[in-house]
Order: structure tokens, then C-alpha cells, then sequence
């Protein structure tokens, strides 16, 4: 499905944070990964603030979501299927964990160059990005 505009965009990126949210949160009740737990927490409590970071920027940039059309951005190469972290091995999460953030980090990058002509919201994205590659590198070192 194609991103058309500002407004997909940032829905998109709530769907993603949404479902990081979910991920990290199943994962920190997991037995198997007891020794990470403090980080999944952490990481899903970003994740939500993430959310709240996304619907702001909606929300005071929406005089603009219509007027700044999107070209040639889809969902399909940010698309990662990420159920089962409350019942996987601990190795197999934080492979998962590796990917959702790599994806992220990946699509806000490509999300700020899409809508350049924005340059708040750009820059908004863009620091998503970053948040996103610190918490890439969090994760580098485990299993």
C-alpha cells in the first residue's frame, strides 16, 4: 500500500511504534529472556512515548498534511511480522528486536528525505531515526 502523503506516513509510523510497543512488552514477560527484561521495558516504554511523539507532530503540522504530496513510498518493504515474543527463545527475540529496529530507523530515514519540503517534520523524523540507531546499538552487543 502506497504512502501518499503526511498524514499516511505518520500513521504508518504509529503502526510501527504501536507495534514495537506490543513486541517489547510481550517479550519483557517472557521467561526466556528474564536477562534482558529491564531493556524490553525500557524499550517499549519508548516505544509508547514514540507514539506520542508521532500523533504531535500530526497534530501540529496537520495544516500541511494535504498539501505536500508523496511519491513512489510504500509499507511493504517496512512490513515485519513480529508476534510470539512472549513464547520464543531468547536469541530469537533479540534477532526480532534487531530487525524492528533496523526497519525503523530505516523508514523514518526514507520517511524525512520523502517529505523534505517539511522541514520541521523532516527534522521530527529524522530524530526518530536517531532515537531509533541508539537503541540499534543497545542491542548489538546481546546474544
Amino acid at each position: 500500500m502506497p504512502l501518499q502523503n503526511f498524514g499516511s506516513i505518520l500513521n504508518f509510523a504509529e503502526e510501527l511504534e504501536s507495534q514495537d510497543q506490543r513486541f517489547y512488552e510481550a517479550a519483557a514477560g517472557n521467561p526466556a529472556c528474564a536477562a534482558h527484561q529491564e531493556l524490553f521495558v525500557q524499550l517499549a516504554a519508548e516505544a509508547a512515548k514514540n507514539v506520542k511523539t508521532v500523533q504531535r507532530i500530526r497534530r501540529e503540522y496537520v495544516t500541511e498534511m494535504i498539501l505536500e504530496p508523496v511519491r513512489d513510498f510504500t509499507r511493504a518493504s517496512f512490513c515485519e511480522a513480529c508476534e510470539g515474543a512472549a513464547v520464543q527463545a531468547a536469541a530469537e527475540v533479540l534477532a526480532t528486536a534487531k530487525r524492528l529496529e533496523s526497519r525503523a530507523e530505516r523508514y523514518y530515514t526514507e520517511a524525512a528525505d520523502k517529505i523534505k519540503a517539511l522541514t520541521e517534520v523532516a527534522r521530527a523524523l529524522k530524530t526518530l531515526g536517531k532515537i531509533r540507531k541508539v537503541r540499534s546499538a543497545k542491542l548489538a552487543p546481546l546474544g
